[in-house]
């Protein structure tokens, strides 16, 4: 039962709460913490390797001793997770994927690293074949070009055991093949890695976001102009992301994703509303590139404007976010605290 208000001005003055900083604080709906947050990394093959990013500023592919570094300094300051990205040279490229799944890949081999020296961190894997297609495409395609949706699947089971075997929490599907969230879980289950977690990518949009991710990982060349169109959804819909979700769901994922975020926050709102699942959402390249492309110009403020833009995240329902400033909120959340710190210790010292 809705209960409407009546008051009216002046003696509802909707301003009066927003006067003093205290009381903005104390109604506040809706706040950003370190555990809001994970980090998307790009590893590279090599050792003591970085290579900017040139359409994503701040962000580097990083070898696997440099990304143990960094995961150290992230979990120093609290994030909870982190996912990872491969990015492997042509040579490891070929039209049936095999280096996806192999024991000793670059991802098999950081994860082990990971749990053994930041035992703490959560690692997610991305489970999907684009980083290792000579194609760029998400899966197994036939002489059309057209990805095959049950042979694709074959596949990325092999890829998701590879993960849980090595050791990794998550395991994220996001080639939004059909069936795939179940068959994955099928042999989870089946192998004894009962506890490792699925994070469906399961309204992941065919979207021009995607760009500055593809340059990232290399796959924006072997794409070829091409498009995902026949896999990833239709901006035009939301209906039938809850369907994908619903789906999902009931094959056994633990958490779904909405892919992109921000141009798609309705989406997360109906997810989260409508079927009530632990709802993450993805901050995506393009999303990260246009706001530092504003930032560097003066444009936008930087540490304001990603604030806000992660706190509509939080609005809209997500759990948690996906973002490539996930190192620099939980900087500032740092800072904050140890202002925070300061100012108390400097007021016990007067009393």
């Amino acid at each position: 039962m809705s209960v409407s208000i009546q008051g009216a001005f002046p003696a509802r003055r909707m301003r009066r709460m927003r006067k003093h900083d205290f009381s903005r604080r104390l109604m506040a709906e809706h706040q950003i913490s370190v555990n809001d947050l994970i980090y998307p990394m790009f590893i590279l093959m090599g050792k003591n390797r970085r290579e900017t990013v040139d359409s994503m500023p701040g962000i580097e592919r990083l070898s696997i001793d440099l990304m143990l570094q960094e995961a150290e300094y992230l979990a120093k300051l609290g994030v909870p997770a982190i996912a990872l990205f491969p990015v492997v040279s042509q040579d490891f490229k070929t039209v049936c994927a095999g280096e996806a799944f192999n024991p000793e890949g670059l991802v098999q081999r950081a994860v082990r690293l990971l749990k053994e020296h930041v035992p703490e961190m959560g690692v997610i894997t991305d489970v999907a074949l684009d980083p290792f297609t000579i194609h760029g495409q998400d899966g197994i395609i036939d002489e059309d070009g057209y990805v095959i949706n049950d042979v694709t699947t074959e596949v990325l089971i092999k890829q998701a055991l590879s993960h849980a075997e090595a050791g990794a929490d998550v395991v994220a599907p996001s080639d939004m093949m059909d069936g795939r969230i179940g068959e994955i879980r099928k042999a989870l289950e089946e192998a004894g890695y009962i506890h490792t977690q699925i994070m469906a990518y399961s309204a992941k949009y065919a979207s021009n976001y995607y760009g500055p991710f593809r340059d990232a990982v290399g796959s924006s060349g072997n794409l070829k102009g091409g498009d995902k169109k026949t896999y990833q959804m239709d901006p035009a819909n939301t209906d039938e992301a809850l369907h994908e979700v619903a789906m999902d769901v009931n094959e056994g994922a633990d958490m779904v994703m909405v892919k992109p975020g921000m141009p798609y926050l309705d989406v997360v709102r109906r997810v989260k509303t409508e079927l009530k699942v632990p709802t993450f959402a993805y901050q995506v390249s393009g999303e990260y590139a246009m706001h530092m492309a504003a930032i560097q110009n003066g444009w936008l403020k930087e540490r304001e404007t990603v604030m806000e833009s992660l706190v509509c995240f939080k609005r809209a329902g997500a759990d948690g976010i996906l973002t490539y400033f996930a190192k620099n909120v939980a900087e500032w959340l740092a800072e904050d605290a140890a202002a925070r710190q300061e100012e108390a210790s400097k007021l016990q010292s007067e009393d």
